[in-house]
């Protein structure tokens, strides 16, 4: 019996050294992989153990192991279970790249106010610079039209449209020292014009027009008409005497429907020397007799200077249009 429990004993003796020098084994060859670089197939998690204090007054900080989810030497001591509980007490968890551009997107889109800034800064900057450039043209004493038409080909600032536009059609001349007695000499010439040809009886038009003026009268309540400025009595009449007075001057075309849509750019532009705010707010009453004459004038001359290059648009047979279809149809076939 005696020699019964001592073999029994001996047995486990040796079970429990073969067990201790596989763990050893083990623990070795999991080391030797993970210095090889051989053990660490996905992320390596950041466990955090906390050892309970022995005493109630003494603290020790909390330390850190590195645990592999798999070994390629061997079987891992952690289970599906433990490894959730360190996915769960890991204290930082590494971000993919995907989750670090979102957060700058979010961080852009929640403080947006500093690249509004910057472009309204670098805006402010380029709009400077531009107006610079049309002061230095302008301020010359014989203005360079191709410089000026090279700067305008990007936009003009609005309240230097009406000077710009002015020279670039040949209203007004180039040179500054004579620029002001042409507009005057022009403005009294259309103040000729309107006293001989349109302020007169109806008795002394003949049929013909009595009919252009009629048919320019219906037009005028139809231009623009979602834009109640030009619903204004005032701009009407001021429109009908503008293009009446052209149209008895042009016999070849006289008045087309449709030149009453080329004054209107005209017309805002000239009058926004003289009248502020939006064109909402504006009233041809709040100007004087003498500036109304002005503005119709530089109309009625800008809009002479734009008709005079294709004029041939508008009389009969159209053959300007003509013209046009025909270069269309050259380049079309080259093309095809």
């Amino acid at each position: 019996m005696k020699n019964s429990n001592d073999d029994d004993n001996k047995q486990q003796n040796e079970d429990s050294a073969a067990s201790v020098d596989s763990r050893f084994n083990q623990t070795l060859r999991n080391v030797q992989g993970l210095l090889k670089g051989r053990s660490i197939p996905g992320k390596i998690l950041l466990s955090q153990r906390v050892d309970l204090p022995d005493t109630p007054n003494s603290y020790s900080p909390p330390s850190y192991e590195r645990s592999s989810p798999l070994s390629d030497t061997g079987t891992s001591d952690h289970t599906p279970e433990t490894l959730e509980e360190e996915v769960r007490s890991t204290s930082k968890p590494i971000a993919s790249p995907n989750e670090n551009v979102l957060k700058l997107s979010t961080l852009r889109i929640e403080n947006p106010s500093e690249e509004v800034r910057k472009s309204s800064v670098s805006a402010r900057a380029t709009d400077s610079a531009r107006v610079m450039k049309f002061n230095k043209v302008l301020s010359e004493t014989m203005v360079i039209l191709d410089k000026l038409r090279e700067l305008a080909w990007s936009g003009v600032p609005d309240y230097m449209r009406p000077t710009v536009w002015r020279l670039l059609l040949g209203y007004a001349p180039p040179n500054s020292d004579r620029r002001d007695g042409v507009l005057r000499r022009k403005r009294l010439e259309y103040l000729d014009c309107v006293s001989q040809y349109y302020d007169i009886p109806e008795t002394v038009r003949s049929d013909d027009e009595i009919n252009m003026l009629r048919q320019i009268a219906v037009d005028c309540p139809r231009t623009v008409p979602d834009v109640p400025f030009f619903q204004q009595q005032q701009v009407q009449k001021s429109l009908e005497r503008i293009l009446y007075t052209w149209a008895i001057r042009h016999p070849a075309s006289g008045y087309v429907q449709g030149i009453n849509d080329l004054v209107t750019p005209f017309l805002v532009v000239f009058l926004s020397e003289h009248l502020q705010g939006g064109i909402d707010n504006w009233s041809m009453s709040d100007l004087s007799a003498e500036k109304i004459s002005n503005i119709e004038a530089d109309c009625y001359w800008c809009l002479s200077k734009l008709l005079d290059g294709m004029q041939d648009h508008y009389t009969f047979a159209q053959p300007g249009i003509q013209r046009l279809v025909f270069k269309l149809k050259e380049l079309v076939r080259r093309i095809d």
